[in-house]
């Protein structure tokens, strides 16, 4: 490490200086709307309702198709169901007692875009 002066906050590996050089892609707004949507996605459950979702033959799916497969009360789905919607990461139309489910398009692959983006 080359010292350009006594001060430590100016160490230079090869000739490049150390600190003071990190900046962000994202302004904070952004950071938080990004950290607000992976905190959506980055639970178990709803990634597995996400999931269940995009497999899905008609791309949308009864609220009541996933208390089976993931072994979660009405309830429990319901919140999760919420978290997602309120994320715009899916969309519902009630019909009669129930809300179909489908992904919001292209929110998804704007998600991971922003992610990359960010951290490329």
């Amino acid at each position: 490490m080359n010292v350009s002066n006594s001060n430590p906050a100016f160490e230079s590996v090869d000739g490049h200086a150390c600190c003071g050089g990190g900046t962000s892609k994202l302004t904070a707004d952004e950071a938080e709307q990004l950290a607000h949507h992976l905190a959506a996605v980055a639970d178990p459950v709803r990634i597995q309702m996400l999931s269940i979702i995009a497999s899905s033959s008609s791309g949308e799916v009864c609220a009541c198709d996933f208390v089976g497969p993931i072994d979660k009360s009405q309830p429990t789905i319901s919140h999760h169901l919420k978290v997602l919607s309120e994320a715009g990461l899916i969309e519902g139309d009630k019909r009669g007692r129930w809300i179909w489910y489908r992904l919001a398009a292209g929110r998804l692959d704007g998600l991971m875009s922003s992610l990359s983006a960010a951290t490329r």
